[in-house]
């Protein structure tokens, strides 16, 4: 991935955190990982670690 693409987790499996916009109920059938939606990329899953990704600040 580019070094400047930024994103929002837009949910977490591993932590049961979901945005409203994305329900529980609609993703939960992936069992693991989160989606991050890019502004340069739109949504991408992971299922598992990736080292290219950094966190830079949580939300409230």
């Amino acid at each position: 991935m580019d070094g400047d693409a930024e994103g929002i987790v837009v949910f977490s499996i591993d932590t049961n955190e979901y945005a409203a916009d994305f329900p529980k109920s609609d993703w939960e059938y992936l069992q693991r990982g989160v989606m991050i939606e890019f502004t340069k990329y739109g949504l991408i899953y992971f299922d598992e670690d990736n080292p290219e990704l950094a966190l830079v600040r949580r939300g409230p």
